[in-house]
């Protein structure tokens, strides 16, 4: 993800929802996705369709995870033949990488470690609906044509089943105005899988963000230590798949 400049075009499905409010880019990615902040308290995600993680589905698993855990409050989801779009209400929080924890790493870097473990404990397991295991990202993988390692479909046993978020980078933990995590966002790939999926990714992410010597500070403020086998095939699955 990226922080796109302000002179960026305003898809005109975007103007639609946004109405007469006033709007802010706040995160472009990689698909050409944008995400804006409105002057009346919302955001607003649009983008071409995904094969691997699409809103309406992010949408589902945000009414379910609320109940447990802090998430945006879906206001509208829907989809046409080209693109895609949800509007959530606005959280006080801000990104683990908005520019005020840019500067402060070691903070941001602990709260995102802690705020993954929370979330972990928080999310019941037997009310999980949605499975993030292996076996079901390599099928995933397959059906958009993906070829991965075959080293990789001999994964380790998994250590502790969770409600995994599925996309653990650091920018996905929202912060109060103290550090302390806060909130969760993108949750489209919600399952249950290893705890290790996340870790390895939100561990891994922390160089993405404030460079490198911070993962080992992560898997420290959530509680466990390193488990260099999991993380290593974790980290290799998500960058193959």
């Amino acid at each position: 993800m990226s922080i796109p400049t302000p002179d960026l075009v305003v898809p005109d499905r975007v103007r639609e929802l946004a109405g007469g409010a006033a709007l802010e880019p706040l995160w472009a990615n990689a698909i050409g996705g944008l995400t804006f902040r409105t002057d009346d308290g919302r955001v607003i995600k649009w983008g071409p369709h995904d094969d691997e993680a699409n809103m309406r589905d992010e949408a589902e698993r945000m009414r379910w995870a609320r109940r447990w855990i802090t998430v945006p409050e879906v206001l509208e989801q829907g989809q046409d033949a080209e693109q895609e779009w949800l509007v959530t209400v606005e959280l006080a929080g801000r990104s683990a990488v908005d520019p005020r924890w840019l500067s402060d790493p070691e903070k941001a870097v602990r709260a995102v470690g802690e705020g993954l473990r929370m979330l972990h404990d928080a999310l019941p397991l037997d009310e999980c609906p949605w499975d993030w295991s292996v076996s079901r990202r390599l099928d995933g993988a397959a059906s958009r044509g993906t070829v991965v390692s075959d080293e990789l479909r001999t994964p380790p046993p998994a250590e502790r089943l969770v409600v995994c978020h599925g996309d653990a980078c650091v920018p996905n933990t929202l912060l109060d105005a103290e550090g302390r995590p806060f909130a969760h966002v993108d949750l489209a790939a919600l399952g249950v899988a290893d705890r290790w999926a996340d870790i390895a990714v939100a561990s891994m992410s922390t160089t993405w963000n404030f460079g490198p010597g911070w993962d080992d500070a992560l898997i420290e403020a959530y509680g466990v230590d390193p488990d260099r086998e999991r993380l290593a095939y974790y980290r290799r699955l998500w960058n193959e798949t």
